[in-house]
């Protein structure tokens, strides 16, 4: 079976939080044949597993890798490896994904109120404006 798998089925396998549902989340990982995981599914990941669980970005980073490293994960992996760069680099995983992605839509400036996300993105070699 092809699922797309929800952000709560990405926690409870990496969490482990519910043993119930941790094993219900291994068991239909395990047997996809492949799995659809959209930048939306992987940035609230990040951000529960950042703001709710307290993980650290390298840890965060280190889940995020696995599932790309995953045989049967289907993802837009240009915009997840622009987001992991952007968090490794001390920033926040959606504001690089979110640059990619409007880049890949077409468009040539990310523009966000957000100083940090500019000095982010613009360090990933893209062109940014912080708006005021």
């Amino acid at each position: 079976m092809r699922i797309t798998a929800d952000t709560n089925v990405l926690l409870r396998s990496v969490v482990r939080d519910d043993v119930v549902q941790a094993e219900a989340a291994d068991r239909a990982l395990q047997e996809a044949s492949s799995i659809a995981v959209s930048l939306p599914c992987l940035c609230e990941f990040v951000w529960v597993l950042r703001q709710v669980y307290g993980f650290s970005p390298y840890d965060i980073a280190s889940a995020v890798q696995a599932l790309l490293n995953t045989g049967n994960v289907v993802l837009n992996r240009a915009a997840v490896e622009a987001g992991l760069a952007c968090l490794r680099a001390g920033g926040d995983f959606a504001d690089g994904a979110i640059a990619y992605e409007g880049r890949w839509l077409g468009c040539e400036t990310f523009v966000s109120f957000d100083r940090k996300a500019v000095a982010q993105v613009t360090a990933q070699g893209y062109s940014a404006q912080l708006l005021a």
